[in-house]
């Protein structure tokens, strides 16, 4: 699989071994700048130096793990913010009336929301004792 914006004497078979080398325990297919960093060091090792990588070359190589690394932390802090939302309506939920969808019996159920759990992935809002997903939440109305 070849990589974009890298080029020269790097063929494949250096590629695939600088991607093997940075896998994670997941198994994340994604490029990150550890290596790009290895490929760009095997490649400036690798390269012929009666032909040399061409300044230019290498400064769109480096501009692009730039532009990557700022996309990845944009990314994290929008990730941050969505989950910072979540708990902040699931917290403005306690005292107020809300109706949701059993996945049971797929009856619609409208209860008080006593407590918020930030326990899970998705925060959960405790409904008349029984623990309800925020995302499962239908409907919201104050109670008087």
């Amino acid at each position: 699989m070849p990589l974009d914006g890298i080029s020269g004497s790097v063929d494949q078979a250096t590629q695939a071994a600088a991607l093997a080398a940075n896998q994670t325990s997941s198994r994340s297919q994604t490029m990150d700048s550890e290596v790009f960093m290895k490929l760009l060091v095997t490649q400036l090792r690798n390269q012929d130096p009666s032909s040399p990588m061409d300044t230019n070359q290498m400064i769109s190589q480096q501009t692009q793990l730039a532009m990557m690394e700022q996309i990845t932390n944009q990314t994290t802090t929008a990730n941050e913010n969505f989950s910072l939302q979540m708990r902040i309506a699931a917290a403005n939920l306690v005292g107020k009336q809300v109706s949701y969808t059993d996945a049971t019996s797929g009856k619609s159920i409208t209860g008080t929301a006593t407590a918020v759990s930030y326990a899970q992935s998705v925060p959960t809002v405790t409904v008349d004792g029984k623990e309800v997903d925020l995302d499962v939440i239908s409907g919201i109305k104050t109670t008087s």
